[in-house]
């Protein structure tokens, strides 16, 4: 039986036409840029989540690029976030010219974790002007915690440290759109909790597009002026620059197509889970469980629906690359997210970290797997994943 990773096919089909129609809308006005199907998208957008201010960018790394930009971060400038992520958290802090600092994850849940946080920050010196210094030098500016997988990260406790040592938090939610956090204030969603927070809607993402798009949420209206303003090449009036910007626009087709499929993710966020559901009962009838670790869903019992969107289903076993070769012979499609944590990737290297440095975010890249996973996926598919992984062991 081949399963793949992911198969979009059958969600465009069940679409297709209303899909067309809304691109045909916007070909009919010929109106691609910044316009009436991207204002009400981010409508749309801000309402789900929650948030005062939503801009549409033209992907999930431009929108983290674009607050960064905002903020006017540059060179003496320091940018904490997770040693395990897409490449997108560590590199948008370089190309502005600041210092990406990399704290290890928690190796359950593989966020961000806050003690580890905490011990750093710990470590920086506080000078009379009250701004925080790194051991290096560099101004602390901000935290980045990135909802890994669609799990939120522990914000009570990030946003405490971050409000203790006066950091800025932008949220990195661009695989958690949807995904609540049981927060001390009430309930709240992967995005809307820190200063700023970033959605991408690549397209296998839960909400996808046909192509590159992302979303800044945030509170402060200055900050999305500010925001807007950058996304135009630091645009206003028109050709009168207060700053350089970039092209960053997220385009009518796009926004069109997302407001189609928004209504629906809540259904396919649900489906997701119910196949994590599966996938667990399966592994634990197999008796599989001393063999690997399954996903955490540390806040399942506390009364939300999306504690978890499951973007992608990981697994982890010391194992992990023959079990790979093994679900590749029996035609199951496999995905490694990530082979190298961010402080062993070579562009990284003049930042001085060393094999050891971050345990837990190594461990995380030799021993991850993610396996096939979308609202379509059968039981039957299932069913065949988890006995090819117990025929394997």
């Amino acid at each position: 039986m081949r399963v793949p990773l992911l198969d979009l096919s059958e969600q465009y089909a069940a679409l297709a036409q209303p899909i067309r129609s809304a691109i045909d809308e916007v070909l009919a006005t010929q109106n691609f840029i910044l316009g009436p199907k991207l204002e009400a998208f981010e409508q749309e957008i801000a309402r789900y989540c929650g948030s005062p201010h939503a801009i549409g960018v033209s992907s999930g790394t431009d929108a983290l690029l674009a607050i960064f930009m905002a903020m006017g971060l540059g060179p003496g400038d320091a940018v904490l976030t997770s040693d395990y992520s897409f490449f997108a958290t560590g590199g948008c802090v370089a190309r502005v010219g600041a210092t990406p600092v990399f704290i290890d994850v928690d190796p359950v849940t593989y966020n961000i974790s806050p003690a580890a946080l905490e011990l750093y920050l710990e470590s920086c010196r506080t000078e009379t002007n009250g701004s925080l210094r790194t051991p290096k030098g560099d101004r602390v500016r901000a935290i980045v915690p990135v909802h890994l997988f669609g799990l939120c990260c522990e914000m009570d406790a990030v946003l405490e440290i971050a409000r203790h040592f006066k950091v800025e938090v932008v949220e990195d939610a661009a695989q958690a759109i949807g995904a609540e956090y049981p927060s001390r204030s009430g309930n709240a969603q992967a995005g809307t909790m820190g200063d700023s927070g970033t959605l991408s809607f690549y397209p296998s993402k839960n909400l996808g597009a046909a192509g590159d798009a992302g979303m800044i949420l945030c509170r402060d209206e200055a900050l999305a002026k500010r925001i807007r303003v950058c996304r135009q090449h630091g645009m206003e009036p028109r050709y009168y620059h207060q700053f350089i910007g970039g092209n960053f626009r997220l385009d009518e087709i796009q926004a069109a197509i997302l407001s189609v499929k928004l209504p629906r993710l809540d259904d396919w966020s649900a489906a997701r889970r119910a196949v994590a559901e599966i996938y667990g009962n399966e592994f634990r009838r197999l008796g599989l469980t001393d063999r690997i670790s399954l996903p955490a869903e540390p806040y399942r019992d506390r009364g939300l629906t999306n504690h978890h969107i499951y973007h992608q289903y990981v697994i982890r076993t010391p194992q992990r690359d023959a079990l790979r070769e093994h679900l590749t012979r029996k035609e199951i499609g496999t995905a490694i997210y990530y082979p190298l944590a961010l402080h062993e990737q070579e562009c990284f290297r003049s930042l001085g970290y060393h094999a050891g440095d971050f345990p837990e975010s190594e461990r995380a890249a030799r021993e991850t797997l993610a396996l096939p996973i979308y609202p379509e996926l059968s039981a039957e598919q299932q069913r065949y994943v988890a006995e090819s992984i117990a025929e394997f062991f």
